[in-house]
């Protein structure tokens, strides 16, 4: 089952609208949706390592603007659009200590918790229902996500086919991996 979804995403990373998809994916990813980029990222670099700088642009570049919709949906539609998904992952405390400390911390949580398996829909959010200034926090997403997914596509370019080799080899082990670091990204999320 595996190799026939690596298979697919493979072909999905491979085909004419790719670009398109990661660009939806990494939008979506940044306001509403739970899954990162990585899944389309990763892939597209492993098969068209020339264009990885590229990729990564549009990654982030569609990142930044989800992001702007999910500070919106947090300013603006917190009780009507957030919340539903607040409490879909179960995470209101979490929202609430997420407000707390983006009024403490502001800009510095964006740049790190963009770099992590966190799913970025909750910063975002927060960033709105706290009304942190737009203009440091568009700066911030830019920053934090442009370093995350320039960085993946620098290493999947210089070290890609050992790294494809690697995940073709050992998929069901990368898939875990990738599983543990998705879930433990969500609970993280509770003890923040």
């Amino acid at each position: 089952m595996l190799d026939r979804l690596y298979s697919r995403i493979i072909a999905l990373a491979s085909s004419r609208h790719a670009v398109i998809w990661l660009a939806v994916i990494a939008f979506a990813e940044a306001s509403v949706f739970p899954l990162p980029p990585d899944i389309m990222l990763l892939p597209m670099v492993l098969t068209q390592r020339e264009r990885a700088f590229r990729l990564a642009a549009i990654c982030t570049a569609a990142s930044v603007a989800g992001a702007v919709l999910g500070w919106c949906i947090g300013s603006f539609l917190l009780e009507y659009a957030a919340m539903p998904i607040v409490h879909f992952y179960h995470a209101e405390h979490t929202l609430q200590t997420l407000q707390e400390r983006f009024r403490e911390w502001g800009i510095w949580i964006i740049l790190i918790k963009g770099l992590t398996p966190i799913p970025f829909k909750f910063v975002t959010i927060a960033s709105g229902a706290a009304h942190l200034s737009l203009v440091p926090f568009l700066l911030a997403c830019a920053v934090t996500r442009g370093t995350r997914f320039f960085l993946l596509a620098a290493l999947l370019r210089r070290y890609g086919a050992p790294i494809q080799g690697f995940i073709e080899r050992r998929l069901p082990l990368v898939a875990g991996l990738f599983a543990v670091m998705l879930v433990g990204g969500i609970v993280a999320l509770k003890y923040i």
